[in-house]
């Protein structure tokens, strides 16, 4: 698994982190983050509100601002398309030319675009594969 611990209190709106839910490790983007003042009884308290990378359900965690989470490595790579097999596709890598299977994505504007033979953009978060850009056709 490629994650890196990192302060709740350096973390920034639009950035990336990884919420347990039910022991799974869920990746999420922030949509929300709310910072407390310290007071009478305890520390500064952040509240961030995600939605998940994979799932697009949204999760809150409230956590002590000098608090560690995990933050996802994202590795970006390029890939084909090989072949459409209903709901998913097969996708070689250009870099080292392993294929693998991935869901073709939710987003209407991209599952439009694929076809055979398409250059595409992916991320692998934590051994999940996501499309994110439709590079040529």
């Amino acid at each position: 698994m490629s994650k890196k611990p990192v302060e709740v209190g350096s973390l920034k709106v639009g950035r990336y982190l990884i919420i347990t839910e039910g022991g799974k490790d869920h990746p999420c983007r922030i949509l929300s983050l709310d910072r407390s003042k310290p007071g009478k009884h305890g520390s500064a308290k952040a509240r961030i509100v995600a939605v998940g990378m994979f799932d697009n359900v949204k999760r809150t965690i409230v956590s002590p601002v000098g608090a560690k989470v995990q933050v996802p490595i994202i590795e970006k790579r390029t890939g084909q398309v090989i072949s459409l097999m209903g709901t998913s596709l097969m996708i070689m890598d250009l870099e080292d030319y392993s294929n693998f299977e991935v869901n073709m994505p939710e987003e209407e504007e991209l599952a439009s675009k694929i076809a055979e033979g398409v250059t595409l953009d992916y991320w692998n978060i934590l051994d999940q594969k996501k499309i994110m850009r439709i590079k040529s056709s």
